[in-house]
């Protein structure tokens, strides 16, 4: 498999120089005023980076979600694995996955006790949308063509525990058995990871579970059912609240989605806790999808692009957001979870990198 085609890196200053923050990247977006937002998945908020410099972005601000909408506490993490914006709204999407208590090597009849151990938190259950006005993200705005339509925060109705969606899903005929056992994302339980706004058309891809190597992308539509809340459009003439697509990437899952000139662009990535290949993918047309089935590496829908460098342990692409470059306007900028030490030209800096999506 060609390797991508490094175009340049771009370098990320940020205010905080903690590891939850520097460390833990798993989502980015660029919006219509430039500005480059990035997630954490330790975190209760977004992160905004404005260009000061030709690849240097600064001016980091942080943007509390509890400032925009209610969450079920302000204590847990959010678990933020992907942003996406789309008409005028920052989309932002938890994992909806459950964990398993990691060993911490220190005491085995402890760690074995821990191991037993599956926790849910409810923040992780996120799917919402805020606007965005001027770069900035606000509760509610009025549209400046329109003073009579308003754009408002708003997350997906959620449940005693979850979300209807994962509520949903638990009578599916190839997911309801593993999301029902609340199975945690480390042992290819429920884990979503990538998000795509195409239209009214929301894609969300999962790195797990993956079937018989199959990756997963869940497509759903949704509606403000009162203020603040989102519900499930029905998808299908049947009534069913989501659309599955499944897409052969060599048994890895998916680490995220991006939308590209009507093409969806797919980061595979290693599933559960593994360490492995990272490769990117074009689901050709996705307007034309509107069918449950199987896409297969045959190059008519589905085509392999390139493979990002393999680093054991570091370096895990996480977050892909469009980034014009030298010219190049098919090229993508990727950020990092557990980044390599040579990325971290200082404790609060952070380097990212711009491939072209040509091989």
């Amino acid at each position: 498999m060609p390797q991508g085609f490094l175009l340049s890196r771009v370098l990320l200053r940020f205010e905080d120089n903690s590891d939850d923050l520097v460390g833990e990247l798993s989502a980015a977006a660029m919006t219509p005023d430039g500005s480059l937002w990035v997630g954490s998945d330790e975190l209760l908020g977004v992160e905004r980076l404005s260009q000061i410099e030709p690849f240097v972005f600064g001016n980091h601000q942080h943007f509390s979600l509890l400032d925009y909408m209610e969450l079920p506490n302000t204590e847990d993490e959010i678990d933020i694995e992907s942003l996406d914006y789309s008409n005028g709204y920052l989309w932002v999407m938890g994992s909806h996955s459950t964990k398993r208590k990691k060993p911490k090597r220190k005491d085995p009849e402890k760690d074995v006790e821990r191991l037993s151990r599956v926790e849910s938190e409810a923040n992780r259950y996120l799917l919402a949308r805020i606007p965005v006005i001027d770069g900035n993200l606000v509760k509610s705005c009025s549209l400046k063509d329109d003073p009579k339509k308003e754009r408002s925060a708003a997350r997906l109705e959620i449940t005693d525990n979850t979300n209807i969606l994962v509520e949903s899903l638990k009578n599916d005929p190839h997911l309801g058995t593993i999301v029902s056992s609340g199975l945690p994302s480390k042992d290819n339980g429920l884990d979503i990871e990538g998000l795509a706004i195409h239209g009214d058309r929301i894609f969300l891809g999962l790195r797990g579970p993956v079937l018989r190597g199959l990756a997963v992308i869940l497509e759903i539509d949704v509606e403000e059912k009162e203020p603040g809340v989102l519900a499930l459009k029905p998808i299908e003439k049947d009534g069913q609240l989501y659309r599955k697509h499944f897409i052969e990437l060599d048994g890895l899952g998916i680490r995220e989605l991006f939308l590209h000139n009507g093409d969806l662009i797919i980061l595979g990535g290693p599933t559960m806790d593994l360490n492995g290949a990272m490769r990117v993918f074009r689901l050709k047309k996705i307007a034309e999808r509107t069918e449950e089935m199987i896409y297969w590496q045959d190059g008519k829908h589905l085509e392999v692009m390139f493979d990002l460098p393999i680093k054991v342990g570091a370096d895990n692409a996480e977050g892909i957001a469009h980034f014009p470059c030298l010219g190049e306007s098919d090229s993508v900028l990727i950020v990092y979870d557990s980044p390599a030490p040579e990325r971290r030209l200082k404790p609060n800096e952070l380097l990212a990198d711009v491939y072209r999506l040509k091989s």
